[in-house]
């Protein structure tokens, strides 16, 4: 399938899940959601199914208001359990096998000075990435489907550093996680610029298990500051690496989606593509 192609399918995709947004209280027909998309019931059916994994009616469950709040009732056992064993209870690549490393200081204040990135255009199944990494991991992931403005995004936070376009082992092993099955690898390494704080934050989202949300709340109390969940959203909203790190589970208190840094259909649709991939999403 051309890249053209995957574009103007998650686009149709994208307008489905704004449609159901709008629209979930009323529990809309595949013949209504596909004739907001200007497609065929059986066509878009079977697109829909072909991406998400489920039907768009099952997956209308997956994004409405009700699934969320269900989701946040259960996530206190859920997380119990992921915090006791130090990781995910989810096979899910990407809950297991991620390490941490801060960037020093200097490669901190000084614009990546010193380091030398590698970095590559992929597609994934919610459009395409720029992917970056040092040589002590992933540095950068975001969504972006203008690589001359995914490049000049990426050369604003390392302004100092020396560019290459490759693709390299940290990069090959952290795209598995847009793999439907997963895969086989070695520890994903990511090598980030942030705070202590921030790094913290990060380091606790990783704990959220696949097909579970947290709130800000939750999060400031898990890293020991309970009322420092305004900080915690500050730091979430700072996040480098997309989908990796998984800011897209952390929702509003009241059950409500709220914002992403790459659009909050994009939110939604992860939120849902993880729920069909879990057990939780097959129940």
């Amino acid at each position: 399938m051309s890249v053209d192609q995957l574009h103007i399918d998650y686009s149709r995709i994208e307008k489905a899940i704004v449609y159901i947004n709008h629209n979930f209280r009323e529990q809309p027909s595949l013949e209504e959601i596909s004739t907001a998309v200007n497609m065929s019931p059986f066509h878009f059916q079977r697109l829909f199914s072909e991406w998400a994994g489920v039907s768009p009616k099952k997956f209308l469950q997956y994004v409405s208001l009700r699934y969320a709040k269900q989701l946040l009732q259960r996530n206190t056992t859920l997380m119990n359990v992921s915090n006791e064993i130090g990781l995910s209870s989810s096979s899910r690549l990407h809950d297991l096998f991620i390490n941490i490393e801060g960037m020093t200081p200097g490669e901190f204040k000084n614009g990546g000075a010193g380091l030398t990135i590698n970095y590559s255009f992929r597609e994934s199944p919610f459009g395409n990435i720029i992917i970056a990494s040092t040589n002590k991991g992933v540095c950068y992931i975001h969504f972006q489907n203008n690589e001359s403005v995914a490049l000049r995004d990426l050369k604003a936070c390392f302004p100092n550093a020396i560019y290459h376009q490759t693709e390299d082992k940290y990069q090959k092993d952290a795209l598995l996680i847009f793999q439907k099955n997963g895969g086989q690898t070695d520890q994903i390494q990511l090598h980030l610029r942030g705070t202590r704080f921030q790094i913290k934050v990060w380091e606790s989202l990783l704990k959220i298990p696949t097909g579970a949300l947290s709130t800000y709340g939750d999060i400031a109390k898990k890293i020991g500051n309970p009322k420092a969940a305004r900080a915690v959203g500050t730091a979430i909203g700072a996040n480098p690496i997309a989908f990796l790190i998984p800011c897209h589970r952390v929702i509003q208190s009241n059950g409500k989606f709220g914002g992403y840094m790459w659009g909050a259909e994009k939110k939604m649709a992860i939120i849902g593509w993880e729920a069909a991939k879990t057990n939780l999403g097959s129940a």
